[in-house]
């Protein structure tokens, strides 16, 4: 059966460059891995298929000798008729070698690979978990202790992991004599892959422990209690290492990361590390200056107190802010804190009385153009718009019939 041209395989042109080459093998890799594809057959072979495309062409020898003799050249055949590159034809042993190479350990092993090569069978560290933690505001502050639930992969007690009856011990794989992988023929070169009796184990357990199966792991949930400093924000993330999933075969525990994300909160907004609020102000207390109370979180700095006093000028508008130093959120290195900055909002009366109203009337007529300036500022401009698109002048615009 024809081999397809690699080039056509990884959908790339013969003088594609190494960056281009792999960044084409990284997109197809993760397209077809089996992992993402319910392990299907099609999947192994188009896998299989790109990742033997790609170890011959980012070899620059390899490379050379196929550019110049075809699939002969890498396959044992080509010049001379020997393999230059030595038994095992281009040197595939399995396809998540390759794919452990190009995309790093920790990602060839999230998708069932050795990463860098390592053998199946060894001890082999437990998978990293994650876990996203809602918290509130008031926690972001000040720091808190969470009690939290991680579902994961515990070492069975019972069989110590090891996934034998008690009292017995795995065995020797006899298909693969303990080395997890299994040499195939396959045309002119050979295939590494492993084994698929002990699944790359090298060991078969003839009398399976009870409690896990055979599988020498449990899946349980387990409460850990979780320190949140004060000062994280949005996003943040908690490494607790060895809190993750237990390893295989005596490897270590996996890591947990903890990523938080803040509730809205009904009164501030985080900007950094200053709080922002809304605070209303009377139309009196604006016109004539005054003060207001703002609302801030609890601390020790605040002295057990959760508000501050706000000082408004007299005439102030809507919008404007006060900043209030050392209100806001803590450093998250324990350095400092934010801001509490207060915009004001004033409100307009309502509901008022015939003499409230009689009151206001009066104040009215007795305001002069210098006391309301954005006022006058504006009428100016509308009566230049209006000149411009009726006609006439400033003070004299003509009018629409």
């Amino acid at each position: 059966m024809a081999q397809r041209d690699y080039y056509e395989i990884l959908g790339v042109e013969r003088t594609v460059e190494a960056a281009a080459l792999k960044s084409a093998y990284r997109k197809l890799a993760m397209e077809h891995h089996p992992d993402r594809n319910g392990g299907s057959e099609e999947s192994v072979a188009r896998f299989k298929e790109i990742s033997e495309a790609y170890t011959v062409l980012s070899d620059d020898q390899k490379r050379a000798a196929y550019d110049r003799f075809g699939h002969a050249g890498v396959n044992g055949g080509g010049a001379g008729g020997g393999n230059p590159f030595g038994q095992g034809g281009a040197g595939f042993h399995d396809i998540n070698d390759i794919f452990s190479q190009v995309f790093g350990d920790a990602f060839g092993d999230a998708f069932g690979g050795r990463g860098g090569g390592r053998q199946n069978h060894g001890p082999r560290r437990g998978s990293d978990l994650r876990y996203d933690l809602e918290i509130t505001l008031e926690q972001a502050y000040k720091g808190a202790e969470v009690e939290i639930a991680i579902p994961t992969l515990m070492s069975c007690e019972v069989c110590d992991g090891s996934g034998a009856k008690a009292g017995t011990k795995p065995s020797i794989c006899s298909t693969c004599g303990g080395a997890g992988r299994v040499r195939q023929a396959n045309g002119f070169f050979q295939v590494e892959r492993t084994c698929p009796r002990c699944g790359g184990s090298g060991e078969m357990i003839a009398d399976p422990c009870a409690a896990c199966g055979g599988h020498g792991q449990v899946r349980k949930t387990r409460k850990l209690n979780l320190k949140v400093p004060a000062g994280v924000d949005d996003g943040s993330r908690i490494r607790l290492t060895g809190e993750g999933e237990a390893g295989q075969r005596g490897g270590p525990r996996g890591d947990l990361y903890v990523f938080l994300s803040v509730q809205p909160h009904e009164l501030f907004e985080r900007d950094n590390l200053d709080l922002l609020v809304t605070v209303p102000v009377p139309m009196t207390v604006a016109a004539l200056g005054g003060i207001v109370d703002a609302p801030c979180l609890v601390s020790d700095a605040c002295d057990g107190k959760c508000k501050a006093a706000v000082e408004v000028p007299a005439g102030a508008q809507t919008g404007k802010t006060v900043r209030i130093k050392g209100k806001g959120m803590p450093h998250l290195n324990g350095r400092g804190r934010g801001d509490l900055v207060v915009e004001l909002f004033v409100e307009t009366p309502t509901d008022l009385t015939a003499r409230q109203k009689e009151l206001l009337t009066e104040l009215a007529a007795s305001l002069g153009e210098t006391q309301t300036p954005r006022n006058t500022s504006f009428a100016g401009k509308a009566k230049r718009f209006w000149a411009d698109i009726l006609g006439g002048d400033a003070d004299n615009p003509k009018e629409t019939a």
